[in-house]
């Protein structure tokens, strides 16, 4: 036992006081026995390599990866798995000898949550993306795999959109447009937010005609209440709005099936973090 009480795990960020993995992950380990050190660690752009090298040599087993990092830090990592080179974004890191290992599982853990956890299918659908930011890139890869009919990215800065857009032109054909430029849309089935309304305290200036009264509307943020994304969309008639908590314990599932070669149960994991299912989730 005292061998596992040394496996040291943790997440990087700036900031990273906000972070829950570290509660999601201790969780995780109770189900099979287990305990765990995973801990926060506020780390500068400049101290990010040197630290991923530090953790490494400690005998550190794992990292995750959050915000602002998840591109820079693909400069701190010898080998990149198919789903971080797609994605040009890591979340997960591993170490297999000396090999530093970044690896993807923000769209894997997206896909699992609106199948597992609100039956959505994304065959056929057609998807818009507000945001051209790194979450995006981690979770557009697994999209295309789910065959939607159509996938369209808006952003303020149209630029960043059609760099992803090129960049998974291999995969799929992506419509791009600005955020002004949605007025002459129709509607979505699916409309997954990256834009940080909340974080910046932004207006919501988007055009209502994107929602019909079947759009699901998805923020990848979270908060302990409602985001204002969600509220807007409700407001504006959508049928029904989620945010991210659930896909924060899928990825973090993922990611521990990767360190431990066994995936979670994630069915109660929210529960046990206090997340409500009013927070959570809104519907018409």
């Amino acid at each position: 036992m005292n061998n596992k009480l040394k496996e040291k795990y943790g997440v990087i960020g700036d900031p990273i006081s906000h972070s829950r993995s570290p509660e999601i992950h201790k969780l995780f380990a109770q189900q099979f026995n287990e305990k765990i050190d995973y801990n926060k660690y506020h780390i500068k752009a400049d101290n990010l390599k040197q630290f991923i090298i530090d953790f490494h040599s400690s005998g550190g087993r794992g990292l995750n990866i959050t915000l602002p990092h998840k591109m820079s830090a693909m400069n701190s990592v010898s080998v990149l798995s198919p789903n971080a080179i797609q994605a040009k974004a890591i979340n997960t890191i591993y170490f297999n000898g000396n090999e530093i290992i970044g690896d993807n599982t923000d769209g894997i853990g997206l896909i699992a949550d609106l199948r597992n956890n609100f039956q959505v299918e994304i065959k056929n659908k057609k998807i818009l993306i507000l945001g051209a930011g790194g979450a995006v890139r981690g979770i557009i890869g697994s999209l295309i795999k789910e065959n939607p009919s159509h996938i369209e990215i808006a952003n303020r800065t149209i630029s960043h959109a059609e760099k992803i857009s090129k960049d998974f032109s291999n995969e799929a054909s992506i419509k791009t447009c600005t955020i002004e430029e949605l007025n002459e849309k129709g509607s979505f089935d699916l409309i997954i937010n990256a834009i940080s309304f909340d974080t910046n305290n932004k207006d919501i200036a988007l055009s209502k005609n994107i929602i019909s009264k079947s759009s699901i509307c998805y923020d990848l943020s979270y908060n302990s209440s409602p985001t204002q994304f969600m509220l807007w969309a409700m407001k504006n008639g959508a049928n029904i709005a989620i945010q991210g908590w659930g896909m924060l314990i899928e990825q973090a599932a993922e990611s521990y099936l990767i360190w431990k070669k066994i995936r979670p149960d994630t069915s109660a994991i929210l529960k046990q973090i206090n997340v409500t299912s009013s927070s959570q989730i809104l519907r018409r």
